[in-house]
């Protein structure tokens, strides 16, 4: 186990809950946020993607900022975050429809055509990985860029998919 994933476990059994495949991170992660618990995770990833030639790290808004944020530093690269409702000043832009099981509703996905250029190589890095619709929607915002997704990245894969980095799986919980 990485020092990220036993410090990340020792502040789920602590200040956390795990509920079936509900998991509350509410005072360190996606409500109020831990920065040198972050940074610990984004060293794991940035190690890991390194060698991917990662131009552009992106997230969806909102819980995956902060560590899309870390990682995009350690990289050296910019991020972008998929926003979720079209600002007035965006012009061109690639858009896909998510949905969230979390707070059951549908979603639509913004990203800007000057943010994001064919031939870009893309980490997408999110906080939880559960059904998929996220990525889904990210996957098809990247076919409309003819970008290329190079790794996926999240803090928990609530899945049974493994292709998925991942500081902690739901496994490692139960």
């Amino acid at each position: 186990m990485t020092n990220a994933a036993r410090a990340l476990m020792k502040r789920i059994e602590t200040e956390g809950q795990v509920n079936g495949e509900v998991i509350k991170v509410d005072r360190f992660l996606n409500h109020m946020v831990d920065p040198q618990l972050i940074h610990l995770m984004a060293d794991q990833f940035a190690d890991q993607f390194r060698t991917t030639d990662v131009t552009k790290i992106l997230t969806a808004e909102t819980s995956g900022i902060m560590l899309a944020q870390a990682v995009a530093l350690k990289l050296e690269v910019p991020f972008i975050y998929a926003k979720k409702k079209k600002p007035l000043t965006m012009g061109d832009y690639y858009a896909a429809a998510s949905y969230s099981f979390t707070k059951q509703e549908s979603t639509t996905l913004y990203v800007s055509q000057e943010v994001l250029a064919q031939g870009e190589k893309v980490l997408f890095i999110d906080d939880f990985f559960a059904k998929g619709s996220t990525l889904k929607a990210i996957e098809e915002i990247l076919d409309q860029a003819e970008a290329e997704l190079v790794g996926t990245a999240v803090i928990i894969n609530k899945s049974a998919r493994r292709d998925i980095a991942s500081i902690l799986t739901l496994e490692d919980l139960s």
